[in-house]
């Protein structure tokens, strides 16, 4: 090996490294339009079916099939934000979010009353809370820093919603145009492979998208049902963000657990309940009914979601989730399905001959 060849596999490995480099620092310049891709692929495969019985069902033309698909999504977001603005003042009212004051001085008099319950039987439980610091750590003033920064946040939303909608439109009218801009960089040789894989992607895909909303929408009626009845304010906001936070395996009920413990608690505010004979008994109900609609969805909803249309075990999707969410977070635990799903597609259309592939790949 001569010094010109080694200097030529040197320029060629820098020029490959800048290169990378340069892609990968636009990819991260481009990261909103990635995002809005992501999500108006998602609402293609979820709008994909409703576009097929528009075409085959009712013999729609294509691009009417598409425009009535998406005004039926505009609408569902128009009728949503219609009905959740209200619902969410009036929330933010009763917790007076805008006046840090009030609201620390409701949060004092629930602890107050709390305090009273536990001295009752015999639990000193302001000793344990300030001993721990927790109220001296929790600044009650950032809740209005807070809902000011969401608030400004809504003209960048308004412009991400634009694009999600202009992009999913045409990801709906031409079922290929994704399809071909992943075919450019497709070796020849294994474009067959590689559409079959799609295709089937898209299938797998569209079925579990929509069993999510299935199961979103069952989690936010049993919410809401059980909300109403125990008489909590706001029950159809409260039902439908707990129901959301389902979207984030093992991590979201826990966190809808407590946004919900919570917002029970203090959706009494400023009526001065008694907290032992009526905010008490009211939130162990409420958390009752949290605890059997979880039941429902972990033992019913997800079992169904997971095996009719990612044709994976629980367990096997467990796993997944879990290595997901260890090596990449919240977002991980979000895409795992979907990406692993993708993942035993390609490797049952190209390596299909390896025993661990067929064992993995069973039934898809």
């Amino acid at each position: 090996m001569n010094s010109k060849t080694i200097a030529n596999g040197i320029l060629r490995a820098t020029c490959i490294l800048v290169a990378t480099t340069l892609v990968l620092y636009f990819l991260y310049k481009i990261q909103s339009v990635i995002v809005y891709i992501a999500v108006a692929a998602v609402i293609s495969l979820i709008g994909r079916p409703v576009v097929l019985f528009l075409r085959r069902k009712l013999k729609f033309n294509a691009t009417i099939a598409v425009v009535v698909t998406m005004l039926m999504f505009i609408g569902i977001l128009i009728g949503l934000v219609s009905m959740f603005i209200p619902l969410i003042k009036d929330q933010g009212k009763s917790l007076a979010l805008l006046n840090s004051v009030e609201f620390n001085n409701n949060i004092n008099y629930i602890y107050g009353q709390l305090v009273n319950y536990f001295e009752f039987n015999d639990i000193d439980i302001e000793q344990s809370i300030k001993e721990s610091g927790l109220l001296s750590k929790f600044d009650f003033s950032a809740i209005p820093s807070f809902l000011n920064s969401v608030i400004s946040g809504v003209g960048s939303f308004s412009i991400g919603l634009f694009s999600v909608l202009f992009i999913s439109f045409f990801f709906l009218k031409d079922s290929k145009l994704f399809e071909n801009g992943i075919m450019a960089f497709v070796p020849k040789g294994n474009e067959d492979k590689s559409k079959n894989s799609f295709n089937k992607i898209k299938d797998l895909l569209s079925r579990y998208f929509i069993g999510l909303v299935f199961q979103i929408l069952i989690l936010f009626i049993i919410y809401t049902i059980v909300l109403l009845i125990f008489g909590i304010d706001n029950a159809v906001v409260i039902a439908f963000l707990c129901a959301l936070l389902n979207l984030v395996p093992y991590v979201g009920p826990l966190v809808s657990a407590f946004l919900m413990l919570f917002l029970s608690i203090t959706s009494g505010l400023g009526q001065e309940l008694s907290f032992n004979n009526e905010i008490l008994p009211k939130t162990t109900y409420v958390m009752l009914g949290f605890v059997i609609a979880q039941l429902v969805d972990n033992f019913l909803s997800q079992p169904i979601i997971f095996s009719k249309s990612v044709k994976s075990h629980p367990l096997e999707i467990f796993l997944v989730i879990i290595i997901a969410g260890i090596l990449f977070g919240i977002v991980g635990m979000i895409i795992a399905v979907p990406t692993y799903t993708a993942i035993k597609v390609v490797l049952k259309e190209f390596l299909s001959e390896y025993k661990v592939v067929k064992k993995l790949t069973k039934g898809l």
